[in-house]
């Protein structure tokens, strides 16, 4: 039994040390949105679509924000009501007037969801297509749900010239306030950049896509050339499907019948951080944290048994063995089992650290990651559930299946 434990101890050591070492330096937290003062050589015209159900009482703060954004070239703002029941439309139309912006906002109802499509991509196409009146050199789909930093799309705008970028996006800082918010949010953020390494993201040589749909700055001609949003109407995960595509490294290639499935990626993306911008959606509970990890876990799995299962094995491997094996060799009184799992516990916490101080919590939540990692487990179990029962994609009254 010793040996046993001994061997899964060592083996959860050697995956730290490779995630730590090969791993895009996921860790550092290091890929961020410049917050000093964007130059812009040129003023391109972008064109802002919005989503919005039932948002009524946090447009007064983020539709605000957007609609006073010092961006100094021709921006407009096109909000679509997906069948809103709380007045969003009015709610909208009001910050529009008493910030003297009416001009600048153009406010859409939603037509009927057709199958096929998930509500808020449809929204979005609804807004694109309107949005193209104006010919916009680039679309900046955005939340409702989200405070933008006045500079935001200065700084975004600035950054895809500069690099010649087709898609740049930022991960707005989540709302962390409450316990739930801190134990559990900023492993969220922790787990997205190991899944997908922000460096190799920003890498045209690396095949890894990815963006965070809260803040995406697109160039008009890149959706042109994957053939709109249409091209990912089913994506549940829509943000990563959509740099996917951009990209160039989605199944994207294969619905359009092209010679290669799988191209060299070639077009330049960008995903980054940023300390400024924010979401305002609450967590303030367990179960809302919960229900919005469950909403797409098992998406991300591609629906697979298999997946799912080898997911709870290296989760237990990577994250529950080392204090197991700190706390069982100390019962066993073996000082290199113990030893083991407590060096790769003190690993996985100066891993997870960057990302604590990011979100301004207490270090202590740093050495949770076990914990938290064994709840998130639990909720990747529950997606599962969830779509074997019909009840998978659940948000805000509708129902994805998959």
């Amino acid at each position: 039994m010793g040996a046993s434990i001994l061997g899964l101890t060592l083996l959860s050591l050697l995956i730290w040390l490779g995630l730590l070492t090969l791993r895009g330096q996921f860790w550092r937290v290091d890929q961020q949105l410049e917050t000093f003062e964007p130059v812009l050589t040129s003023l391109p015209t972008v064109c802002v679509v919005v989503p919005a159900r039932n948002e009524a009482e946090l447009l007064p703060i983020t539709l605000r924000s957007l609609l006073l954004q010092d961006y100094p070239g021709e921006f407009h703002i096109f909000l679509v009501d997906d069948h809103s029941t709380d007045g969003t439309a009015a709610f909208a139309e009001g910050v529009a007037h008493a910030v003297d912006k009416a001009k600048q906002l153009h406010i859409l109802s939603s037509a009927s969801l057709p199958p096929g499509w998930s509500g808020k991509l449809w929204a979005v196409e609804q807004g694109i297509q309107n949005a193209t009146t104006f010919t916009p050199d680039y679309f900046f789909l955005t939340d409702a749900d989200i405070e933008h930093d006045v500079n935001n799309l200065r700084r975004l705008v600035a950054k895809a010239e500069q690099e010649d970028l087709d898609l740049a996006s930022i991960m707005v800082k989540l709302r962390c306030q409450s316990f739930w918010e801190k134990l559990l949010i900023p492993a969220f953020v922790f787990f997205f950049q190991k899944l997908y390494p922000f460096r190799w993201v920003n890498n045209p040589k690396n095949k890894t896509a990815a963006a965070a749909g809260g803040s995406i700055l697109i160039r008009g001609t890149a959706l042109e050339r994957i053939g709109g949003i249409s091209a990912i109407r089913q994506a549940l995960i829509d943000d990563c499907a959509l740099a996917q595509a951009v990209k160039g490294t989605g199944d994207w290639e294969k619905e359009k019948n092209t010679t290669s499935s799988f191209p060299t990626p070639s077009r330049k993306i960008w995903l980054g951080l940023s300390s400024l911008t924010r979401s305002l959606r609450p967590y303030p509970s367990l179960q809302t944290i919960w229900d919005m990890v469950a909403r797409t876990a098992y998406t991300q799995l591609n629906y697979s048994p298999w997946l799912l299962l080898g997911t709870v094995v290296a989760m237990t491997l990577i994250y529950l063995v080392p204090p197991l094996g700190l706390l069982i060799g100390a019962l066993l009184g073996n000082q290199l089992i113990a030893l083991t799992g407590l060096i790769t516990w003190l690993l996985m916490t100066l891993a997870y650290f960057p990302t604590v101080r990011f979100y301004r919590c207490s270090f202590v939540f740093a050495f949770s990651l076990p914990a938290i990692a064994f709840l998130y487990t639990l909720m990747t179990i529950d997606s599962a559930f969830r779509h074997w029962q019909g009840r998978g994609g659940a948000w805000k009254g509708r129902v994805y299946p998959g």
